[in-house]
């Protein structure tokens, strides 16, 4: 079977910056991913980029490339000192605003990240990416009903990111709404079949966080997220996830739904069911 594996702790990815995740060790409650490629530059109208010399000789480090430069350095004091500068001569650019919280964010200044992003929203109340990363700083401050609302006003700005679905699903999961987080990763699924493989590889500044406190059930339900889509095999390797975590009801609970009703007598799963022998001591 083709393994695949998806991190339930949480991680910070940033993809524009090429940005290392700041790793801990896989049994961290906490790991941080980031995912930030967004550039104010790249907003350009056409003949503003066509004006430009191809002439590498001529080309020149803009500022806002710098402060990315500084991000993927890990150098965050430098890189929020940046993109405060970028964000003070240009207040209505929302991206400069989204980036200042990310390097705050980055250095877990969770109070400074989240009046960074509120003024992007004020720069553009309709700035999804924004608004999610808002909804990560409640996340993280275990406010899940406050989390829960800012990714849905994510998505009634733009409901093409299955990101935003996804994080909507682990809060819900984490306010132990199990079946609205089940609803919001087969959305996330149905949108991108491979977005859980592919870990995310949507451009744009979008905070994901993807820390989980039981993760037996949380791979459960993920499995069963697996079976309602008809992907068995990544079912199956997640109700193997679910039972190596030591989800309690783990046997009960994969026979009585019948959303595994597909996948039930898969011999890998049969092995699943089966009891543990007795250990016997050699005489």
């Amino acid at each position: 079977m083709k393994k695949f594996m998806m991190a339930v702790s949480v991680s910070f990815f940033v993809v524009g910056f090429s940005l290392p995740s700041l790793s801990h060790t896989p049994d961290d409650a906490l790991r941080r991913s980031l995912v930030n490629s967004g550039s104010a530059s790249s907003m350009q109208a056409p003949s503003q980029v066509s004006s430009a010399s191809s002439d590498p000789a001529h080309a020149q480090i803009t500022p806002e490339q710098m402060a990315d430069l500084l991000m993927a350095r890990k150098q965050y004091p430098e890189a929020v000192e940046a993109y405060r500068r970028l964000a003070d001569q240009n207040p209505g650019n929302p991206v400069y605003w989204n980036k200042l919280g990310i390097a705050f964010h980055q250095q877990s200044a969770l109070t400074a990240a989240l009046k960074s992003y509120e003024r992007a929203l004020k720069a553009d109340p309709r700035y999804a990416d924004a608004e999610n990363n808002i909804g990560t700083i409640w996340y993280q401050r275990k406010k899940y009903g406050r989390s829960i609302r800012a990714y849905k006003k994510a998505i009634k700005i733009t409901d093409d990111m299955p990101v935003l679905y996804s994080n909507l699903g682990y809060a819900y999961f984490a306010d132990k709404k199990y079946e609205d987080s089940i609803a919001a990763f087969r959305t996330a699924l149905a949108k991108d079949p491979q977005f859980f493989e592919r870990n995310s590889s949507r451009t744009g500044s979008v905070l994901q966080d993807r820390s989980v406190a039981d993760r037996g059930r949380f791979y459960f339900m993920l499995a069963k997220s697996f079976a309602e889509s008809g992907n068995y095999e990544r079912c199956i390797f997640y109700l193997r996830k679910a039972k190596e975590e030591g989800y309690a009801s783990f046997a009960a609970d994969l026979k009585k739904d019948q959303d595994f009703a597909a996948v039930i007598k898969d011999p890998g799963v049969q092995d699943l069911l089966a009891p543990k022998p007795d250990y016997v001591a050699e005489p």
